[in-house]
């Protein structure tokens, strides 16, 4: 594998670094990828978000060549592995599904999920949305229950820019009024509650594996701090590679990236490529 195709796969230095150290030691790389936006496309139902066929196969594939490959969502864990068909996919026997921010798990290696109950909290937002929905006159909000956490979607609406920005402030008062908190996405409003996010999530895992190099790819807001601590986990003397998942909606991560692909298709491509890096490497030993 020459250097010019190493350097197509990250565009800092700190990324071709975090590749030379898988390529090195395959063994202790954890590749983690957010759900919605990254493996599959954002569509206008959530409930339709399937994961793009080829970035799960080629998700597979380093399934067989690093030591952890793993999915970091806010959704439920049972939704993640059932769009994603991450329980059918070769490759993927040993992977981790960390769900709701990391609140929520599936191993694949034993087809088990844990998964605490929900706050009570969460039902009693939803009972109070309608009103809140009907007072500020907005009737195309898509609310979407999630167990532990309560989207609100607004890419149904005729508006979806006008809605969100409708919706921002009287949804995080409501939320803190039940002691939760709003997470922020592209055209959605996540409600659930505080204490976990991705980056936390991301962190267990990576101590959890004796992880020394980190690949972390996602596309939106709520992936901010698994990025963040991706980048800390770099000041610790690991490896690491953020991955953006670009989309004309959001571009927040973008400035925080060491690659920039467009959308799942371009995950696939890129982890596919990523594949063909370590099997060559593999190849050549």
């Amino acid at each position: 594998m020459t250097e010019l195709t190493t350097a197509a796969l990250a565009e800092t230095p700190e990324g071709r670094r975090c590749l030379q150290a898988m390529q090195d030691d395959p063994g202790s790389a954890l590749v983690a990828f957010d759900f919605d936006g990254t493996l599959s496309p954002i569509v206008e139902d959530p409930a339709r978000a399937v994961a793009d066929p080829d970035a799960v196969a080629a998700l597979g594939r380093l399934g067989r060549l690093v030591g952890t490959v793993a999915v970091i969502t806010g959704r439920p864990a049972r939704t993640a592995v059932s769009l994603g068909g991450l329980d059918r996919v070769p490759g993927l026997e040993s992977m981790v599904v960390l769900g709701q921010y990391g609140v929520e798990r599936w191993d694949a290696a034993t087809g088990e999920f844990q998964i605490p109950e929900p706050p009570a909290e969460i039902d009693d937002v939803e009972a109070a949305l309608p009103g809140l929905f009907a007072e500020l006159g907005l009737h195309d909000v898509h609310l979407e229950h999630k167990e532990r956490a309560i989207g609100l979607h607004t890419r149904q609406s005729a508006d979806p820019a006008g809605t969100f920005r409708a919706l921002v402030e009287p949804v995080r008062r409501l939320a803190e009024e039940h002691g939760l908190t709003v997470e922020p996405g592209r055209n959605v409003l996540e409600i659930r509650p505080r204490g976990h996010d991705k980056g936390d999530a991301l962190r267990a895992l990576v101590a959890e594996r004796g992880a020394r190099s980190v690949v972390f790819g996602g596309d939106d807001l709520g992936d901010l701090p698994a990025f963040h601590a991706a980048r800390g986990l770099r000041e610790e003397g690991l490896t690491a590679l953020l991955l953006c998942s670009a989309s004309h909606e959001e571009d927040a991560l973008q400035q925080l990236s060491d690659m920039v692909v467009h959308g799942p298709s371009g995950v696939a491509a890129w982890t596919s490529a990523v594949a063909d890096l370590l099997e060559g490497r593999a190849a050549a030993s």
